[in-house]
């Protein structure tokens, strides 16, 4: 059975430095209490399935960008929302993309929100403060057997 608690992970999967940095740092001010993990291309986030597997931590959430190298994030996104254990783990996907398409496909797919990536800090720390209190404070996950 998997149990949640405000130390478990956020995994977050971002390629782009500066992207990573405005993100750690907005979390940071905001003196976030999970830890961060980070996965900096597709191919790393999805080795994180292999590692829940063998017993490391499952994030409370995922932070996924779209515009990965290696694999993109959609076929990402996929990976874990087919997967019977790890399907329930909240995924918001936090990229640049306005397109209408990855929008709906995100959906489609099993994205639980879909933020486009602000453009300032303030604006990415006003994101940072709306996801810690809505994914580690208010949403109650679902808990497996």
């Amino acid at each position: 059975m998997r149990t949640t608690n405000l130390n478990q992970p956020i995994l977050l999967v971002e390629d782009n430095p500066v992207d990573l940095d405005l993100t750690l740092r907005a979390f940071k001010t905001r003196k976030l209490t999970n830890p961060i993990e980070i996965a900096r291309d597709g191919e790393e986030a999805l080795a994180y399935i292999e590692k829940w597997k063998n017993g490391e931590t499952v994030p409370v959430l995922i932070l996924l960008d779209l515009n990965l190298p290696k694999v993109n994030g959609l076929e990402v996104l996929e990976a874990i929302k087919k997967h019977p254990e790890f399907r329930t783990i909240p995924v918001v996907v936090l990229t640049t993309s306005f397109e209408s398409g990855d929008v709906k496909k995100s959906y489609q797919l099993g994205a639980n929100s879909y933020i486009v990536k602000p453009v300032s800090f303030d604006k990415f720390i006003e994101v940072a403060t709306q996801i810690e209190l809505y994914w580690s404070v208010l949403n109650q996950p679902f808990l497996s057997d």
